[in-house]
């Protein structure tokens, strides 16, 4: 078997920290041909099968099931060559790739995600050159075997994934962003460089576009994904603000103290849907904050209505007191909104000292119980009474006894 893989950064060749999985740990299954008779090849014809050595073999019955395999299904099944094969299999991987039938390079296509775990030399510039092979149904198979192998090859797809992404074929490039969000879910650091490239180009289609992959690294791009989604917040493009405002309620479980820095920066923005976002992740952070507690206070002066109203209802949350009244009767003189006055006419007013008799009544101590003499003299007329009852049953019980 090859060494692991180590993932490396093609500008500064350090290793790429890598995730919590390995790519030992990928589940094979889903980088595997769609069932079929490569399955039932027996192992030691394969070699010779996918070379073209032998024409055709005939497979042994199983399940009650026969049938033939073909040059196709040989190449299907390199994945399944004894380890001592490993090498010859590889070169008859490569030299199916660019081979001049279409279907022999699909098969071998095909074939290239699974036998790269077990040897992954040179089949990345064989790779990019399918990408842009003459045929269309060449091009579509190697579109789908970039989204399996960027993620479990983050290094050595870089360059690749870089040109695909620009491609000028919408649906091409549609399918490489595809890629790299895969990608930069299971490596952020790499998600990250491609980002960075992204957010800083002309066209408006791929910052969009590369905007949409931020909430992917949002929890675990560290420094670096923060600084390119508050880099995203301040683009020209409201698209990309959008998107990068996406990002505030995951940061808001995970990194609080980085959203809370996002939304202020945010709150002034026009955009109803990125107020939208920012009103649902002041919910969620922490009220006894004094940087939340300012931007709420903030964000009770909106020009925004809708910011207004979520941010008023979070006064008697974070504020009491006279703090509270002077907050709302500040608010108060400069808002038009009848719902709103009603509620800061509310906050503003101190009910121990304004408020109706019966409001005010609630905020009175209860007096403490005093007997007056009357009715002590009562009482005790009542305990003699009852002691005395008590003697005289015990002097008729004694007299009974007697008799």
């Amino acid at each position: 078997m090859p060494r692991d893989y180590v993932a490396r950064d093609p500008r500064t060749g350090k290793a790429i920290n890598i995730s919590t999985l390995s790519y030992k740990d990928e589940d094979i299954r889903m980088l595997l041909p769609s069932s079929g008779p490569w399955q039932r090849i027996p192992v030691m014809d394969i070699i010779s099968l996918a070379s073209g050595k032998i024409k055709r073999i005939e497979l042994p019955l199983s399940e009650g099931r026969s049938g033939f395999a073909g040059r196709i299904d040989g190449i299907k099944a390199l994945n399944r060559v004894l380890d001592k094969d490993v090498d010859k299999g590889h070169s008859e991987l490569l030299n199916a790739l660019d081979d001049d039938y279409p279907d022999v390079r699909i098969a071998a296509l095909k074939a290239m995600p699974s036998f790269s775990l077990r040897k992954s030399a040179a089949i990345f510039q064989f790779l990019s050159d399918r990408l842009t092979d003459e045929e269309e149904s060449v091009r579509e198979v190697s579109r789908d075997c970039l989204k399996l192998l960027a993620p479990i090859f983050p290094s050595g797809c870089e360059n690749i994934l870089r040109r695909e992404l620009r491609n000028p074929n919408k649906e091409y490039r549609t399918e490489a962003f595809e890629a790299l969000r895969l990608t930069a879910k299971r490596w952020p650091e790499t998600g990250c460089l491609h980002l960075d490239e992204l957010i800083r180009e002309e066209d408006p289609d791929l910052r969009r576009r590369g905007s949409k992959i931020l909430k992917t690294i949002a929890s675990s791009g560290g420094a670096t994904g923060w600084d390119l989604i508050s880099w995203s917040l301040q683009d020209e493009d409201v698209q990309v603000r959008r998107n990068a405002s996406q990002t505030f309620i995951a940061l808001s479980n995970s990194e609080p103290r980085i959203a809370t820095i996002l939304v202020e920066s945010a709150i002034e923005e026009e955009d109803r849907i990125i107020r939208k976002n920012v009103i649902k992740t002041l919910k969620k952070l922490d009220l006894q904050n004094p940087r939340v507690t300012r931007i709420i206070i903030d964000g009770a002066r909106s020009r925004d209505i809708e910011m207004r109203k979520a941010c008023i209802s979070q006064l008697s949350i974070i504020l009491s007191g006279d703090r509270l009244r002077e907050i709302a009767e500040e608010l108060l003189r400069h808002e038009t909104n009848p719902e709103m006055r009603k509620k800061l006419t509310s906050l503003s007013i101190d009910i121990a000292m304004e408020g109706t008799e019966v409001e005010k009544n609630k905020f009175l101590a209860p007096l403490e119980y005093v007997e007056d003499e009357i009715e002590k003299e009562l009482n005790s007329i009542k305990i003699n009474k009852l002691s005395k009852g008590e003697d005289d049953k015990q002097e008729l019980g004694r007299r009974d006894g007697e008799d």
